[in-house]
């Protein structure tokens, strides 16, 4: 479940806009801030933070606009949150920090690391996908029939996508544990079904209910920022990126990894074949921390 939550807080953003923060961890701890996934609000899964807290680490998740009680940021891009970013690591006092990225806020690590580099030591992706306009990248081969349709639907434009999201967000948005295997359907490889039990499903569940309280907005806008242009340059980036990815994620297949690792600058990669895209996050976050750590702050 969402727990060991040691603050929530609103921090005032770009155009006075109210941003949603929740603080994990000792306050004098080395800051990560974790960009969830899509769609999700800012909340971490507690072996996630548990993780974090052995290390000494301050975990900081803050719900991008639309979700949660963050105010929607119409037209935004992947690269427009990066001044959300600087504005919660302002108001929190923190100078310099690490930055992950699971699923939907891959992309949105990757700018912060581009776009940031005073701010960012390092930066890791857990199961990013690639830019919609990758060269060389079969962008929907290997994803399960719900992403293939949903994403079919961002590039069709907004009403279409808003239309899909509308039909499918009333089951996801009352969903608990036990009905998210029927709700993902083709998106669950085996790997990724056998973790998606007990108080992981929960958390999942919780934090889709949570996404969607207020409307789709927040799963729009991440939608249609992933298949327009993300408004940098991988290849600009100058910290150290870490490109996690498995083999068996039908969520964001792993040519998309593979991609990543090619294509932003510097990246390390880490792709490992018998991974999903739920058990990579469940069974390496420790490992992700140990690698960003790595690098001195």
């Amino acid at each position: 479940m969402c727990v060991r939550v040691a603050e929530a807080i609103e921090v005032c953003g770009p155009a006075g806009r109210v941003l949603e923060v929740e603080l994990y961890g000792p306050r004098d701890g080395q800051a990560v801030i974790f960009q969830t996934g899509t769609p999700s609000p800012g909340k971490l899964f507690a072996p996630l933070v548990e993780a974090g807290v052995s290390r000494g680490v301050r975990h900081v998740a803050y719900s991008r606009p639309g979700y949660g009680r963050s105010e929607r940021a119409l037209g935004r891009s992947v690269a427009d949150c990066a001044q959300d970013i600087v504005a919660v690591a302002d108001r929190l006092g923190i100078g310099r920090f690490y930055t992950v990225g699971w699923s939907g806020g891959g992309p949105h690590a990757l700018a912060s690391a581009a776009l940031l580099a005073d701010r960012v030591i390092a930066a890791a992706t857990l199961a990013s996908p690639a830019p919609r306009d990758a060269e060389g990248l079969e962008w929907l081969m290997g994803m399960g029939a719900e992403n293939v349709e949903e994403f079919r639907a961002a590039d069709a434009g907004e009403e279409q996508l808003r239309a899909y999201l509308d039909q499918h967000a009333p089951h996801l948005g009352h969903a608990t544990g036990p009905d998210l295997r029927a709700a993902l359907g083709d998106l669950l490889s085996d790997v990724d079904a056998r973790v998606l039990t007990g108080e992981f499903a929960e958390y999942l569940a919780s934090c889709t209910r949570a996404a969607l309280e207020h409307g789709v907005w927040g799963w729009l806008d991440d939608d249609l920022a992933f298949v327009r242009d993300w408004g940098f340059d991988l290849g600009a980036i100058s910290v150290p990126v870490a490109i996690w990815h498995g083999g068996e994620d039908r969520f964001v297949p792993y040519a998309h990894g593979r991609w990543l690792a090619e294509h932003a600058a510097g990246a390390t990669p880490y792709l490992h074949p018998d991974h999903g895209h739920l058990s990579l996050a469940v069974g390496s976050y420790d490992a992700v921390l140990a690698d960003l750590l790595a690098h001195p702050a």
